[in-house]
């Protein structure tokens, strides 16, 4: 069996760390992860390009890849999110954190190449990767790609995204009323120039994601190939494998986190997971749906969202 063969991903979600509470991602479709804690609501999208995943016979591709955006990008973890309190632009961030030691996983060299990530990807980035709990967190406000600010109080969901079959692709900019936020607080029009005004701790601290109000965002990158579990920077450098260096340690050592965190409170938002389970495990796990399952809740949740909106 090749190498990448006896692995399979799985992607979970959930409002906490504790993932006996996280559902199953249904990678590759429009049907979202809705998450309502007594922080935020969201409503989380993954997509990853030529997907091999749980369940059996998932989607294998997005549309959302032969978008004029998106034709080199590996991944996206897609979100909007509506704070149930406000939270300063300074505390709000994203990122990867472990709840234990990773250092003897990494391979040489690392933290050479982490230097050229932060030069070349995210100047915005803070970390330990050597620590007992490694994190790699950015500020949301310089870190994410896509930052569209949305309205207060949220509208209702774009028409679009109840349409079988169309992906809602997330663009930087705002709407309603929050056009007047990004006004207000001079942040450019432009992603790159957005980024780069909140390296400015100030700017940051000036900018406050308001309670009530809707905020989209979009992370992708071309550089995580999660089918192989492998960080790939180019120039020279070699692919930083996880799968390259397994070693009998349990599975929970063979994941990534995302988490959408307040630093203020030390709170999660959110958390995605990103998990390689061997496949003969994979298989023998018990309550798990078929992708025949999962799409046929995917499309009868949306023939349930239009015959209700066709009452309203």
């Amino acid at each position: 069996m090749p190498h990448h063969e006896q692995y399979i991903l799985k992607v979970t979600a959930g409002a906490t760390y504790d993932t006996d509470k996280h559902e199953d991602v249904y990678v590759n479709t429009e049907k979202p992860i809705n998450i309502s804690s007594e922080h935020l609501d969201a409503r989380i999208h993954v997509r990853i390009k030529d997907y091999r995943g749980y369940p059996e016979g998932s989607p294998s591709v997005s549309p959302y890849f032969s978008t004029p955006q998106h034709p080199y990008d590996r991944y996206s973890i897609s979100f909007s999110f509506t704070p149930k309190r406000s939270i300063n632009g300074k505390d709000l961030v994203w990122g990867n954190d472990f709840d234990h030691p990773i250092r003897d996983r990494l391979p040489p060299l690392f933290d050479k190449a982490f230097g050229i990530v932060k030069w070349w990807i995210d100047p915005g980035l803070d970390g330990d990767v050597y620590g007992d709990e490694p994190y790699l967190y950015g500020a949301l406000l310089s870190s994410i790609n896509v930052l569209r600010v949305g309205n207060k109080p949220p509208q209702k969901p774009d028409a679009a995204e109840a349409k079988e079959g169309e992906v809602v692709v997330y663009e930087e900019g705002a709407e309603g009323d929050g056009e007047d936020v990004r006004k207000e607080l001079g942040i450019p029009a432009a992603t790159a120039q957005r980024q780069k005004h909140f390296l400015n701790e100030t700017k940051r601290k000036d900018f406050m994601f308001e309670e009530g109000r809707e905020y989209k965002c979009d992370f992708f990158n071309p550089y995580v190939d999660f089918n192989e579990f492998a960080l790939k920077i180019g120039y020279g450098l070699p692919a930083i494998s996880i799968i390259g260096h397994w070693d009998g340690q349990p599975l929970r050592t063979h994941s990534l986190r995302y988490v959408l965190k307040d630093r203020s409170t030390n709170t999660e938002l959110f958390v995605v997971i990103f998990q390689l389970l061997p496949t003969e495990e994979a298989k023998k796990e018990g309550g798990v749906e078929s992708a025949e399952e999962m799409l046929e809740k995917v499309h009868g949740d949306e023939k349930k969202a239009k015959n209700d909106g066709d009452l309203d």
